[in-house]
């Protein structure tokens, strides 16, 4: 082998900058010329790509977002969309991929690796939702920065008396909303494993009125059966009923940009090493992650049949601690 590309494919995350430094700098030290691919499985159909050397990757590991892009390609599920990307890479004699992102991504990847060409995921994902790995590369950095917003805000909302709603991302994963709410000691935590109706959220925010709490904290994922702006209007129509209102803040991309924390930096930097050892030892199909803090690979065929369960007894948890 002596070329390999690397993309980042799917939404971005924080640290996604420090894999690719790490998958470029790990390659170079192994003799080969490393491609960025920029713009994603796109830019992997049109040719857009390019060597990467030393300085190129200098300076990015503290970057949010990722330098090489990334964007839909809808063409690249097809069989067509994927030889131009094989003739592509064909071209310029490259003989091993490594893709960094999440779910789509992965399916990508394996897509390509069923034609026969090398290649092997890195897990990056905010969600948090991708088999494989039990933490992925820019959850600590969302997780912290929806922490930060609930600290915030509860600060407010113990001043005016007043619930706050605070809505996370996470697609249809809840784990982003059920960590940041269990860290932030949140009154109620909705989540799309769990479904909520708004009456159950308002008896809660009603008990913890009655427990002498100055304030009330929901955190909603994107995904709940009810998300932020369906629950604000239900407060609104009901407003005299309940006796409060309720404030609602959508962090939204917000979640996704800032410097990665030290936790996904160092994560990012030891998955994009494992995958060019993966690579080079001829161990591809498979996908890189970190469980039980350790590197494992698992096949891409089996990350993308099977789906990740949340851990119920933290929902457990949650109720046990509100009070």
């Amino acid at each position: 082998m002596k070329s390999i590309a690397v993309l980042t494919s799917g939404g971005d995350a924080p640290g996604m900058n420090a894999a690719i430094r790490a998958v470029v700098r790990t390659g170079i030290a192994k003799g080969w010329d490393v491609y960025g691919v920029d713009h994603g499985y796109a830019g992997l159909m049109s040719g857009d790509m390019h060597i990467l050397g030393q300085r190129d990757v200098g300076g990015i590991v503290q970057q949010g977002g990722t330098i090489l892009g990334s964007a839909r390609a809808l063409e690249f599920k097809t069989v067509e969309g994927r030889q131009k990307a094989l003739n592509e890479l064909a071209k310029r004699e490259i003989g091993g991929l490594v893709v960094i992102g999440g779910n789509g991504s992965q399916t990508g990847a394996h897509a390509l690796w069923d034609m026969g060409f090398p290649v092997v995921g890195v897990a990056s994902t905010i969600d948090n939702d991708l088999y494989g790995s039990e933490i992925t590369i820019g959850v600590d950095t969302a997780l912290n920065i929806a922490l930060e917003a609930i600290d915030r805000l509860k600060i407010t909302a113990s001043s005016h008396k007043r619930a706050f709603m605070i809505e996370v991302m996470g697609r249809d994963c809840g784990y982003l909303a059920l960590m940041a709410g269990i860290a932030g000691g949140a009154e109620y935590i909705s989540i799309p494993e769990v479904p909520t109706e708004p009456e159950d959220i308002a008896n809660e925010l009603h008990a913890a009125y009655g427990r002498g709490k100055k304030h009330g904290i929901i955190v909603v994922a994107e995904g709940a059966k009810y998300n932020a702006n369906a629950l604000i209007a239900y407060f609104k129509e009901h407003k005299a009923t309940l006796g409060f209102e309720v404030r609602a803040t959508i962090l939204g991309h917000v979640q996704r940009g800032g410097s990665p924390t030290a936790a996904d930096r160092l994560l990012a930097t030891r998955l994009g090493a494992a995958a060019t050892n993966a690579l080079a030892s001829g161990d591809h199909g498979v996908l890189v992650g970190m469980n039980q803090s350790t590197i494992t690979k698992t096949p891409l065929s089996t990350v993308i049949a099977n789906k990740k369960a949340l851990d119920f007894s933290l929902v457990e948890l949650q109720k046990e601690l509100d009070g």
